[in-house]
Parts: structure tokens; sequence; C-alpha cells
């Protein structure tokens, strides 16, 4: 499961650096959709504020790797408020990607219980019962998550709705999703990637070309989206475009497997 997680899970932390997005007010939304996530709320007292830095803390830590601090500093937070639910949702992000999935659920489910709405928590769930074989069960929390009006980050849930989707093989609905995530936040570089992949798949050549375009405008590309632009304008039968790519590749990613794929002809 850990290579898994690993490959996948993505979204859940580099788009948590992006910059914020607000949802539209949905019709009809409020009522328990409308919670705010419990890290964006003001501490009510002094063990509870203690909490808040510690969890704080320990994400910044768990960002960079270092997942035995992060959880040493989860402990330290629920020692000096142990109803606060970042805490227990931070040990499950701790848990899931040192591949313990039992101890990630439980601590998931802890701080649901405290509070069953928050987006961040229906999040972080959603995507992990995505990859653990709870399909419908996880896109239901991610649809929730990305539909509560005051979720700053919708883009993130829709990305990762787009991902489970891709796990099920249905192309169709997780372009819904990328789509989704794009329209939000024009910089989501993983849901532009993934809308080219799947133009690609599909034989839409030219927008999957478009999408490569305007995802290399704003920041570096990656062997693999170097790769499948390459393959895109091959198709089409653009050579220049084709050696430029190719240069790329063998210039900057020499030892990617991309680059192995490229010399050995293997296109497909």
């Amino acid at each position: 499961m850990k290579r898994m997680i690993a490959k996948l899970s993505i979204p859940l932390f580099a788009l948590a650096l992006a910059g914020c997005v607000t949802a539209p007010l949905a019709p009809g939304a409020g009522g328990p959709l409308a919670d705010r996530p419990v890290s964006d709320m003001p501490a009510s007292g002094k063990t509870t504020a203690t909490a808040k830095v510690h969890v704080e803390l320990g994400l910044a830590y768990f960002q960079v790797g270092r997942y035995a601090v992060a959880l040493d500093e989860a402990r330290i937070a629920l020692q000096s408020d142990s109803s606060y639910s970042p805490a227990y949702h931070l040990m499950g992000l701790v848990y899931m990607y040192v591949e313990d999935p039992n101890a990630a659920r439980e601590n998931f489910q802890r701080a649901l219980s405290l509070a069953p709405n928050d987006p961040e928590f229906n999040n972080s769930y959603g995507w992990f019962q995505c990859v653990t074989g709870q399909t419908q069960d996880g896109l239901a929390r991610l649809s929730m998550a990305a539909r509560n009006p005051y979720y700053r980050t919708p883009t993130r849930p829709y990305t990762n709705a787009g991902l489970c989707y891709l796990r099920e093989g249905n192309d169709a609905a997780a372009e819904n999703e990328f789509q989704r995530a794009v329209q939000l936040d024009s910089g989501n570089a993983q849901a532009m990637y993934h809308l080219a992949e799947i133009a690609y798949r599909r034989g839409a050549y030219s927008v999957a070309s478009t999408y490569l375009v305007k995802l290399h405008q704003q920041g570096e590309p990656s062997a693999r989206s170097i790769w499948l632009g390459l393959r895109t304008e091959r198709r089409m039968g653009n050579r220049d475009a084709e050696a430029s790519y190719a240069a790329q590749l063998r210039g900057r990613f020499a030892d990617s497997p991309e680059y192995q794929a490229m010399i050995q002809g293997k296109y497909q």
C-alpha cells in the first residue's frame, strides 16, 4: 500500500500549499455542510491554543517527511486537549504514509467523530478510502468536502475525486472532476496533466497539446509531462515540436524511464 499511496496522495499536500480558492455558495448550501474547518477556527482557550500550535508544527514536519516528529507533535497536542480533532487528523495522515492503514483509519474516524463535517477531514479520509478499496464511500466524502462553502481549497477534493475515478478506469468521470479542479485553480498542475493524459488516450491530440502547453507555461515540466507532449506531437505529425520535447527529455531527464522509453522507441 505504501507505494500506491506515495504515488497518488500528492494532492492532499501539494495543493494545500497553493493559493486559497473560495468555492461559491452552492444552491441549498448550509446546515451541516456549512461547518468551518476546525483548523480555521480560533482557539477557545489556552489548552486548545497550545494543541493548535503543536498540530501546525506537526504538519510542517509531516510535509518534509519527518513523520516520527509529526506524530510526537500530535501526541503532545492531545496531551493538552484530548478533544482537539486536527491532532487525530494529523495522526491519520502520518499513519497513512507510513503504511499503517488500521491506525490511519482509526485516527481519521476519531477526528470525524469529533467534527463530522470538517471538509479537510473528509477530503483526507475520502482519499484514504479511495486507495483502500472503498471507492463509493470515498467519493461521497470528497464530494461533501468540495461542496462545503467554507472550504478554501475545494480544488483538492475535486482532484482527489478525479484520481479516484482514474483508479476505477472511468476517464469520463475523472475528466469532469479534473475540469472542476482547474476551473477553481488554473494553476492546478496535477489536474491539468491528467486532463491532457485523458485527452491523449481518447485520441483528442490537439486538446492534449493545448493542456500541456498551458501546463508548461505555468511551471517547470516533468519527465512525464514532456514525454506525454512528445508522444502527442508525434501523433499529430508535428516533427519540430516532437524534436523540441525530445531535446528537453534528453537534456533534463536523461536518467528517467521516459528517456529510456524514447531511445528504445516505445511510444505507446
